[in-house]
């Protein structure tokens, strides 16, 4: 067996899901990026790779001229094996409307449409990509997430500078459902709501007056002790069964208050734990 085994980051999804800003990601975290490599020049790739003791980040979608449809994700995977390698394949995923909707800003045809309409050549897609979509190591929908975010998820999972679990705590509103990214969902519309009142009402859970009044609920200082010490003690049980980034998602009804005053407390006391903490605020874009 070679001891320089190279990493092998499979990008692959559906069309106009991402796959450009996660390669150019993975290039920020010191990965070889290729793009639509032919299957059949994977061996030369690899041994190349192997030889460098690199990373490699292969970009693949339906227009690939190797694509051979099932058996797709197996002849990869096989083809890896003889380099005693064990790629990770990440499977980009988005909404249907949100994929038609940047194909009409970008105008762009979709690769499967050929004259038909765009819907029609992404359900095609689906079809042929769910053989790879169900043998992947991790599924991504970025119907929620921009650029920016979508390049924090990579880096977070797959750069050599993490070092231990790192989280992510964001903010949602129920109106618009869960993020469906998220490891861990806590509603916390049980607290005060700053909603209704007329001066608190056109401001953030960011600004000073809606923190105040919602850390002034007397469940406020409990819930956030309490549930910090758990997903603390729980952490080391994440880390033990592989997980090197956990996503903490807050609801509240809009999205505007409670949720980011939460959020940003809890992540104050990962930070305070000296725990790799980012915070993002989903419905404040």
């Amino acid at each position: 067996m070679n001891d320089a085994q190279p990493r092998v980051i499979l990008v692959t999804g559906l069309s106009g899901a991402g796959r450009t800003t996660v390669l150019k990601a993975f290039e920020d975290c010191g990965f070889e990026v290729i793009d639509n490599l032919p299957l059949s020049l994977l061996p030369l790739v690899l041994d190349k790779t192997s030889q460098r003791h690199g990373q490699l980040a292969i970009g693949i979608d339906i227009r690939n001229r190797d694509y051979t449809g099932e058996d797709f994700a197996a002849n990869i995977i096989n083809t890896c094996s003889q380099f005693y390698v064990k790629p990770t394949i990440l499977f980009l995923e988005c909404d249907t409307d949100i994929l038609t909707r940047r194909y009409m800003e970008t105008r762009r045809e979709h690769p499967l449409a050929k004259g038909r309409l765009t819907t029609d050549g992404i359900e095609q897609e689906r079809v042929l990509l769910q053989s790879v979509k169900d043998v992947a190591n991790h599924v991504v929908d970025t119907s929620s997430l921009t650029g920016h975010e979508l390049r924090n998820w990579i880096r977070h999972h797959f750069s050599k500078e993490a070092d231990g679990i790192s989280l992510s705590v964001m903010s949602f509103s129920y109106k618009n459902g869960p993020p469906r990214e998220a490891d861990i969902v806590f509603d916390v519309r049980f607290l005060r709501n700053p909603h209704y009142l007329p001066d608190l009402k056109p401001l953030t859970g960011r600004d000073i007056a809606v923190s105040e009044y919602v850390k002034g609920d007397p469940q406020f200082l409990p819930f956030i002790e309490q549930f910090s010490t758990l997903l603390t003690s729980l952490l080391p049980a994440y880390e033990l069964a592989g997980k090197s980034f956990l996503t903490i998602a807050i609801g509240c009804t809009g999205g505007q208050h409670r949720s980011v005053v939460v959020a940003e407390a809890l992540a104050k006391q990962f930070q305070d734990a000296e725990l790799e903490v980012h915070v993002f605020h989903r419905e404040l874009k």
